[in-house]
């Protein structure tokens, strides 16, 4: 019993794991109609920020590295919406954006490569241990992942409601022509957006450090299953991205309890192709403008 309850804890917090990456998906798309299939290398990029160079070379403490990184990361994802996601979402075809972001990851993970050299490593002591919770011993990592990950998407549902930026989010999101009828910057909208999406990606390739390391290829699997957790769930929802992330990561943690470890991760491209094929809509339907 205890251990059952272990791997549902796990599974929940590779669960919103997952529904980070599929909210970044979403907010993206929303605001530009286009996919960022440059995200893993985004997510890396983060972590060997913030462990490469801001604790490990310069001997920031945790809470100066993390302001820092966030900055670098927006103006860095700014910069991306500006050269690519702008220009690129008025081309005849998509394609030109696919391609784009595909390119980017590649730049990305040479001159990471270049900068922090093509060996893994790690941060010692960083979110480690357990806690024991009714005679349960817990990941602490696990433990730190879901309160962050709800302490955020509470931070995302108010901006969204309660300010003028989120509120200009969601209108461009729902119909892009009339918000330029109605005076909103949809380009500015989509640079902020990218600079917020690209912060999120530095967030999830911090608190993914204790479970995989700082590894040029860190993040491919977690982007993969973001991916999928965002078709499930229902693209374009961010509902829906958090039932697809959770629903993904608790039955691949589960399936560890009937059926070998090194399979779990075809439980996501399993679900991936049902739901494309059966429900492409999703588990929870973006509602029409």
């Amino acid at each position: 019993m205890a251990s059952l309850l272990q791997l549902i804890v796990s599974g929940i917090a590779m669960g919103f794991i997952y529904c980070l990456v599929a909210i970044e998906f979403t907010l993206i798309w929303n605001a530009s109609s286009l996919i960022n299939f440059g995200h893993d290398k985004f997510i890396m990029l983060g972590a060997y920020i913030f462990a490469g160079t801001m604790i490990t070379k310069c001997g920031f403490n945790y809470f100066i590295a993390l302001i820092l990184l966030f900055i670098v990361m927006g103006l860095f994802g700014m910069g991306v919406a500006a050269g690519i996601f702008n220009p690129l979402k008025h081309m005849p075809s998509d394609i030109y954006a696919v391609m784009g972001t595909i390119m980017l990851a590649k730049i990305i993970s040479e001159i990471s490569r270049l900068m922090w050299g093509p060996a893994p490593f790690t941060l010692e002591n960083f979110l480690v241990g357990t806690i024991r919770i009714g005679g349960i011993a817990l990941p602490l990592v696990s433990i730190y992942i879901i309160i962050i990950s709800i302490a955020f998407l509470i931070g995302l549902n108010l901006l969204f409601t309660k300010t003028r930026i989120g509120k200009a989010m969601r209108c461009v999101a729902q119909d892009k022509e009339a918000a330029a009828l109605m005076g909103i910057n949809v380009n500015l909208n989509i640079m902020l957006t990218c600079a917020f999406s690209s912060i999120l990606c530095s967030i999830i390739g911090v608190l993914v450090i204790p479970l995989f390391g700082v590894d040029l290829n860190m993040a491919n699997m977690i982007g993969i299953k973001g991916f999928a957790a965002g078709v499930v769930g229902g693209f374009g929802s961010i509902p829906g991205a958090i039932a697809g992330g959770l629903f993904i990561g608790i039955l691949e943690n589960l399936f560890i309890s009937v059926g070998p470890s090194i399979y779990k991760d075809v439980i996501a491209f399993i679900l991936l192709i049902t739901f494309l094929i059966l429900r492409p809509d999703g588990i929870i339907r973006k509602k029409a403008a």
